[in-house]
């Protein structure tokens, strides 16, 4: 058993499940043709619904956070410190870093915030900090809040906690094809757009490691700095750089963002290639931290937590130098990390002896 497993969270459960609602999902693609509009069938299990309608090109997907909200509690209650303004940014990256990844730029938000009790919104000081968060991260992206729901679901849900998800709706630009990953090809270039920590998943096994230590989310890593606010930093928002690639004369074969999964996420485009990966990115102080106190191996680490990668971006090899480029002139770090090679299916990273197989991920 992973220790994600261990954590509550078991990915084969989860995905069987996906791919039954992938499939009874599918069974209602018609429907469309009465307004008019016709799916893309290959963003079926992609990071989001690709649909053509009136014209547009259009992206829709829902996200929810998970139970990173309970670290930002707890973390208040023991150190007095609120992250809600940052929490709300992780909650709007888990939906607009998907929605970016079909080529398409997000243009509304939405917002679902539930409680067990709504007298957790007396406490002005994470209520007003979780809206400004959430205004700040959608301007970050381009993307107007349109609105949302605010239940109260006492018995569902604890009245301390607060749970976190959304929906965006994006534009496929004028001229551009979606990017579902079917481009993809043997000499292909990896880019990679590093990541900041935590990002949106893993909380569950952080809150177990931070359980079994004495001194809690207080617990101070290498550098100094506390468990809890080291996992409470924001995600990065990769919108700016997918707008930038979408107005430059580059064509990604694929895009995205590293959470669930880890690096077995590369290979949800279907092509039967290898993903070789030379060159990583730094891993975050807090991940290499979870990731020793849980006892993971390095092909453990880095199926389940982001080990430093935030974002790839598959393009041809003429275009990966200015690919980074792009990046860093849109403000984030990148780097070339990698090619496309012929093979089996798989995703390596030679320096560290992990190898995964097409066959550990399956998610459509």
């Amino acid at each position: 058993m992973s220790q994600y497993e261990k954590a509550g969270v078991d990915y084969s459960v989860l995905d069987r499940v996906k791919r039954a609602a992938v499939e009874r999902a599918a069974a209602t693609a018609g429907l469309l043709g009465a307004s008019g509009g016709r799916e893309f069938t290959a963003s079926r299990g992609a990071t989001a619904y690709v649909f053509e309608v009136g014209g547009l090109t259009l992206a829709t997907v829902t996200e929810g956070l998970g139970t990173k909200s309970v670290i930002a509690e707890q973390y208040l209650q023991v150190s007095g410190e609120s992250r809600f303004a940052d929490l709300a940014v992780d909650a709007v990256a888990s939906i607009v870093n998907d929605v970016v990844s079909v080529g398409a730029n997000p243009l509304v938000v939405t917002a679902y915030f539930a409680t067990g009790d709504a007298a957790w919104y007396n406490d002005e000081r994470k209520s007003l900090e979780l809206l400004a968060g959430w205004q700040r991260a959608c301007e970050q992206s381009g993307a107007t809040w349109g609105g949302g729901e605010s239940p109260a679901l006492p018995g569902l849900l604890t009245g301390a906690g607060i749970e976190l998800g959304g929906n965006a709706l994006a534009l496929v630009p004028p001229g551009r094809r979606p990017v579902l990953g079917n481009e993809v090809r043997p000499g292909d270039r990896i880019v990679v757009l590093p990541s900041s920590g935590l990002h949106t998943n893993g909380a569950s096994l952080a809150r177990r490691v931070a359980d079994g230590l004495s001194e809690g989310l207080l617990t101070p890593l290498p550098s100094g700095r506390a468990l809890g606010a080291a996992l409470l930093d924001p995600s990065v928002l990769y919108p700016a750089f997918v707008r930038a690639l979408l107005d430059s004369p580059v064509e990604p074969h694929f895009l995205n963002p590293i959470t669930g999964h880890g690096l077995l996420k590369m290979m949800r485009p279907a092509a039967d290639v290898r993903y070789v990966l030379d060159v990583l990115p730094d891993v975050p102080e807090v991940l290499g931290f979870l990731a020793s106190s849980s006892g993971m191996s390095p092909a453990e680490a880095y199926a389940t937590f982001n080990m430093g990668f935030g974002y790839v971006a598959v393009v041809a090899a003429a275009d990966a130098d200015r690919t980074v480029d792009i990046a860093r002139a849109a403000g984030y770090e990148a780097f070339v990390a990698g090619e496309v090679v012929a093979g089996d299916k798989s995703v390596s990273v030679p320096s560290l002896g992990i190898a995964y197989g097409g066959e550990e991920l399956r998610i459509s």
